[in-house]
């Protein structure tokens, strides 16, 4: 496996997203023929507006399973999405069979304890939780293990209705190490997560919105365009203003109750400097749509 040092230059060269763009349908345009330099992701942008990154897990024959590889150029396509100031929203997605059914078995299998503790191992893979733009993972098919994982490292959850969620890595001999056992304990809660986690059972897509894992369940060939509708919802707000509201939600996960509510007011104050606060709340005097400019 890659230590850090090796993940750190795997970012380094990574591929740039460039402009130069060829149409491939009514809504999805792709980046330049530059982006087939990934070689286990595709990158394109969606919406009216083209104002949605969407990044496609393409490892078909392998279940979209992550390999450092893989996650590295997920990290690198977030970070491009951050820097493209038309982007207001991402979604990640995978393929119809599996969103990811887990991570490369194979790639791990012969890690010791020494190389992970001093390769950090699978620290790097947070790094789309960096993100001030929201992401939106559009989960079909499997979500195991660490598929179940990059699932709740994003903002908001849509799920097909065949899509099927779990930390199965007990059975294997190991426990979730990219967020499995703190995330979905945090999301579902304790007793529910400690069966899933404890047994390897896997969560139906209507049982995981029941248990406030998933935000909405629909047809699975409605999935990516549903959520391509919400990243253009989202990214027809101030860039600004979403990424304080962002930050706050995040906030109520990480400090106590108190600390939470006064984080908020402070962040809801700071709304008050901004030149969209201002033009958005005019705009609702005046009875005319905001025109936002993200400052």
């Amino acid at each position: 496996m890659a230590t850090t040092t090796v993940a750190r230059l795997l970012f380094s060269r990574a591929p740039q997203i460039t402009r130069n763009v060829r149409q491939v349908g009514p809504t999805i345009k792709f980046y330049s023929s530059q982006v087939t330099n990934y070689e286990y992701i595709k990158v394109d942008t969606a919406g009216e507006k083209k104002n949605v990154g969407v990044i496609t897990l393409n490892r078909p024959k392998a279940l979209n399973a992550l390999c450092d590889k893989l996650m590295t150029e997920v990290n690198d396509a977030v970070r491009q999405f951050e820097t493209d100031e038309n982007v207001g929203a991402v979604v990640i997605t995978g393929s119809e069979k599996a969103f990811a059914a887990g991570a490369d078995i194979k790639e791990m299998r012969d890690n010791t304890y020494a190389q992970t503790i001093k390769g950090n191992f699978l620290t790097h893979w947070n790094g789309i939780t960096l993100a001030k733009k929201p992401i939106i993972a559009a989960v079909n098919g499997y979500a195991l293990g660490g598929g179940c994982e990059l699932a709740m490292m994003c903002d908001i959850i849509y799920a097909g209705d065949k899509a099927k969620f779990g930390q199965p890595e007990i059975a294997i001999g190991t426990i979730p190490g990219a967020g499995g056992t703190q995330r979905l304990t945090r999301a579902i809660g304790k007793s529910k997560a400690m069966e899933l986690v404890l047994t390897g059972n896997q969560l139906t897509a209507q049982d995981a919105e029941k248990s406030g894992l998933v935000s909405k369940v629909l047809p699975a060939d409605q999935l990516v365009p549903e959520a391509i509708k919400l990243g253009e919802k989202i990214a027809s707000h101030s860039q600004l203003i979403v990424a304080m509201a962002k930050e706050s939600v995040n906030t109520a996960f990480e400090t106590t109750l108190q600390e939470g509510l006064h984080f908020e007011k402070r962040m809801f104050h700071g709304t008050f400097a901004t030149e969209d606060r201002k033009e958005g709340m005019s705009a609702f005097v005046e009875k005319r749509p905001p025109n936002f400019r993200n400052q």
